[in-house]
């Protein structure tokens, strides 16, 4: 399982954000981490600055960790591809097709993500896929 630490995940973003901005090649991953980080305007220069690797962002300063956000983007959209676990998939077109907007609905999934991820560290309890999965059926009402 590919574990990356903080720094490398964060230069993985940096880095094929900055591939294209340059019009570089680079992998598939490069390129989705890069559409994401196109749909986060917000982002740009954050990931443009010197301080981006040790930079923190913490609750209490009311800024999203663009890093974290961006990270959880490329898990659930891993997990639309495999369908895992099982039924996210669908769960998400129809949240998909209800909003009308692939990016609003992709926020809600990751507000889901974020409170299974949240649970399951507050309990010391595995991630629960099944209710993750009732929490985006839930969001698309």
């Amino acid at each position: 399982m590919f574990n990356p630490s903080r720094d490398q995940a964060r230069q993985f973003l940096i880095g094929a954000w900055a591939k294209r901005r340059s019009r570089l090649p680079g992998t598939s991953m490069d390129t989705l981490a890069a559409d994401l980080v196109e749909l986060h305007p917000e982002y740009h220069a954050l990931l443009e600055a010197e301080d981006a690797l040790t930079r923190e962002w913490t609750p209490e300063q009311g800024e999203t960790n663009p890093f974290l956000h961006l990270s959880l983007h490329l898990a659930i959209e891993e997990q639309l591809s495999i369908d895992q676990p099982p039924g996210i998939r669908a769960a998400f077109n129809t949240l998909q097709s209800r909003r009308g907007d692939r990016h609003e609905a992709l926020h809600a999934v990751l507000e889901c993500l974020g409170e299974m991820i949240w649970r399951s560290q507050k309990s010391g309890l595995p991630p629960d896929g099944d209710s993750y999965v009732d929490c985006v059926r839930r969001s698309a009402g």
